[in-house]
């Protein structure tokens, strides 16, 4: 049986086709913004860099692994020095899809928006990431994301700046970049070349009340500089579960 094709994700990117290229071909590059630091990282850019290369005409390339996803690079339209990244999917697998949420989706659409971070953002630098996964959202009346300073962010557009209050007072600000369903991306201010993803799970996929996951990408920061962030981020999650 023929399965149909999905369309996860399509951006563009300010870069050469050739440089985003090699950040997909190249292993270390390929660390410096898949998915995000965990003890199975290299496991995971082992199997990424192992898919089945394609070539168009010199310019167009495909990735394809053994599940059938297909990652596509070629030029932008009307742009020849950037690049139009896509990754499609086959239907739905049923052994990882409950009808409402597919995480491997968010997955594949938060890695291209943290490519695309990486390639025109960030310095030379190595990519360190803090995450946390599996909060619970709360209920409607007491969401998480609301007590973590994040109220209203949904209502925020693309491109407009969000200003958040976290929990012992600070101030986060940032850009919204991307938003769906299942994730929202924001490019932050104030921390050198860094960017927030939140994944969030409805309550159908989670039940009782849906969560809450998010991944913090960081670019160039002294060990000193990131332990600070670290020590912020966790004091973050922690108040917002009070």
């Amino acid at each position: 049986m023929t399965l149909d094709r999905r369309e996860v994700v399509s951006l563009d990117i300010s870069a050469p086709p050739a440089t985003v290229w090699q950040h997909v071909r190249q292993p270390d590059l390929v660390h410096r913004w898949y998915r995000w630091d965990s003890p199975t990282l290299d496991d995971e850019v082992r199997a990424f860099v192992a898919a089945t290369e394609g070539h168009e005409g010199g310019t167009n390339h495909t990735l394809t692994w053994r599940n059938h996803d297909v990652l596509a690079i070629g030029p932008a339209a009307g742009r020849p020095a950037a690049t139009h990244l896509t990754v499609t999917r086959s239907s739905h697998d049923l052994a990882g899809y409950d009808g409402v949420h597919d995480h491997a989706d968010a997955v594949w659409i938060a890695s291209a928006e943290q490519l695309r971070f990486a390639v025109t953002a960030q310095n030379t630098q190595p990519r360190r990431t803090l995450s946390i996964f599996g909060l619970d959202a709360g209920d409607l009346r007491d969401r998480l994301l609301d007590r973590a300073g994040l109220h209203g962010i949904r209502g925020v557009p693309i491109g407009g700046n969000v200003q958040a209050r976290r929990p012992d007072g600070t101030l986060l600000g940032g850009t919204l970049v991307r938003k769906t369903d299942d994730l929202i991306v924001l490019h932050l201010h104030g921390i050198t070349e860094a960017m927030l993803v939140l994944f969030e799970t409805p309550a159908a996929s989670a039940p009782p009340h849906g969560t809450v996951g998010a991944v913090l990408s960081t670019y160039g920061l002294d060990d000193a500089t990131f332990a600070q962030v670290q020590e912020r981020w966790t004091g973050w999650w922690r108040g917002a579960l009070h």
